[in-house]
């Protein structure tokens, strides 16, 4: 090679140095956020033990924040409408006394804590949805959600919509209900990585009067990265249509996925109608071809998981042993449930429960 001749610039290092400012904008605009969050907190204390020392207080509440929106804003610019101070004020009062255990978030015991020994994760924006959850249990639910996942704001109010916390709530006992509070939802065994129902209105199938079960599986695929949300935490997406044979017959699984928690094959079979036994005893045998031919030693056993538009819970419970702890079978939904209808539910189990 010629001694005056340049080789080509590494693109692995062209993308190693985009990565670091990347990460140092996102950083930055982290600690402005987080900043703003502390701020807010402290100016919300301050507004309201000002407001307590009005003889008055309501008339004075109001006359105070009025002159103080016209004081912030004439030297700091927008932002400080009257509105906004009755947030700011409303984020002091409800997380002045709610409390999460601090063990959860140790990855971050360097961030400050203010007066009440709070500490704060996430943007402005995400604690102006959360403060509007009335009950406590499930406003720390998706907070700790949001922190583990790196939700957005979109993706919070999408969960929220969804009845994420009725859904898991549901599918335990009460005892591990407050377990959902303090921890956010925990895989620790097969049946804490499946819902039911899955919400999937981001397929937009609601429009269409029919579809195949080709075109369900060809939205997911479209919709990846909303799936795996909807999925939880842990799971990659191995294949769609992947294909084995013995017997010289070929089986396709519609779709593969791994869940990294749970250390195992994770395969899905999508029905558009109502669940049939037949349909169980064709995952079955996908989880069995799975564990013997598939799965390394160490890994565990493979979870099974028909996705159907409807079902018979008990043709499922019939159709399946009684320790079942692989095959599931799980409704989907194409719209929002109502979060009225599933509150309801949840009351009435915890109810069932104490009787």
């Amino acid at each position: 090679m010629d001694k005056n001749e340049i080789n080509p610039i590494n693109r692995d290092f062209l993308k190693g140095v985009s990565d670091v400012l990347a990460r140092a904008r996102k950083n930055a605009k982290t600690a402005v956020n987080l900043s703003m969050v502390y701020a807010y907190f402290e100016i919300g204390r301050m507004i309201v033990e000002e407001e307590q020392h009005g003889a008055n207080r309501a008339a004075y509440g109001t006359q105070l924040l009025k002159e103080l929106s016209a004081y912030l804003t004439k030297n700091f610019g927008k932002g400080f409408s009257v509105g906004n101070l009755k947030n700011i004020r409303q984020f002091y009062k409800v997380y002045s006394e709610d409390q999460i255990g601090e063990t959860v978030f140790s990855q971050f015991e360097n961030l400050p804590a203010v007066s009440t020994g709070r500490k704060f994760y996430l943007s402005w924006s995400h604690y102006l949805k959360l403060m509007r959850i009335d009950n406590i249990e499930e406003r720390h639910f998706y907070e700790i959600e949001s922190v583990k996942n790196d939700w957005s704001l979109s993706e919070l109010k999408r969960q929220y919509n969804s009845s994420l916390y009725e859904r898991l709530a549901l599918s335990t006992d009460k005892d591990k209900i407050y377990r959902l509070a303090m921890e956010g939802q925990t895989v620790e065994a097969s049946k804490d990585a499946v819902k039911d129902p899955y919400v999937l209105e981001f397929l937009g199938l609601p429009e269409l009067p029919s579809y195949s079960e080709t075109e369900l599986e060809r939205r997911i695929i479209d919709h990846l990265q909303q799936f795996l949300l909807e999925l939880g935490t842990g799971f990659a997406f191995v294949g769609r249509q992947e294909r084995f044979t013995f017997d010289e017959e070929h089986f396709m699984v519609d779709l593969v996925f791994y869940n990294r928690l749970l250390r195992c094959f994770v395969l899905f079979d999508l029905k558009i109608g109502e669940l049939k036994h037949q349909d169980i005893g064709q995952m079955q045998m996908y989880v069995h071809y799975y564990d013997r031919k598939v799965k390394l030693p160490d890994e565990n056993p493979t979870i099974g998981i028909i996705l159907c538009r409807d079902k018979n819970n008990a043709v499922v419970e019939m159709t399946l042993p009684e320790n079942n702890s692989q095959i599931f079978a799980s409704k989907y939904e194409t719209v929002l449930p109502s979060k009225e209808a599933l509150q309801k539910l949840l009351q009435e189990q915890i109810t069932d429960e104490d009787e």
